[in-house]
């Protein structure tokens, strides 16, 4: 007996989807736009998917787009994603200007007698992960270097012993902050008058 040949009724297996979500915003690329950072997730879609970026905003995939729309909501339109590119460049000539003002400071401070730590605070403004930096403060000055919470609410790394001026060219030349923007700071404990 010949076995019955699978028919076009019988119920497949729903196939899963690969999604790509962008790079600068994580949002899917067909959002992008909805998110503060179009232009810049417009960029990372040239770069890393061309052919998805060419779908989304090739001249005829916008001119499509825009054809469904009446005259009224093209005009809307236009208006909204001019408004939207303003406030995305000022949101970036903002962060900009924050980070260009931000400052870091690296401070030495003395423990017992001739023990010293070094705090340094300001590097989140810069973009930074203070974990992934104090990570690699532990391996390149083969010390104990954590992230703690200071008084005023902030966080800062605790490299142990005085690694300040290291600590100043590590954060000039790979962390990329302006050398006016760092600042060396030394603080001695009182000693209690007993």
């Amino acid at each position: 007996m010949a076995e019955a040949a699978p028919t076009d009724a019988a119920p497949t297996e729903p196939q899963a989807r690969h999604v790509v979500y962008c790079g600068v915003c994580s949002l899917p690329p067909e959002y992008c736009e909805f998110g503060g950072t179009a232009k810049r997730c417009k960029e990372w879609l040239e770069q890393h998917h061309g052919d998805m970026h060419e779908k989304l905003y090739s001249e005829e995939a916008i001119t499509a787009s825009l054809s469904t729309l009446s005259v009224d909501a093209q005009k809307r339109a236009e208006k909204d994603s001019k408004k939207k590119e303003a406030k995305a460049a000022a949101a970036e000539a903002r962060e900009a200007e924050a980070k260009k003002e931000a400052m870091v400071y690296i401070k030495r401070v003395e423990r017992n007698k001739r023990k010293y730590v070094t705090a340094v605070s300001g590097l989140e403004a810069h973009g930074m992960d203070l974990k992934k930096v104090a990570k690699e403060f532990g391996k390149k000055f083969a010390t104990g270097s954590s992230v703690t919470k200071t008084a005023s609410g902030g966080e800062e790394i605790v490299v142990q012993g005085d690694n300040s001026d290291d600590i100043f060219d590590w954060v000039v030349d790979v962390g990329g902050v302006p050398d006016e923007n760092v600042e060396c700071i030394e603080d001695k404990k009182k000693k209690s008058a007993g």
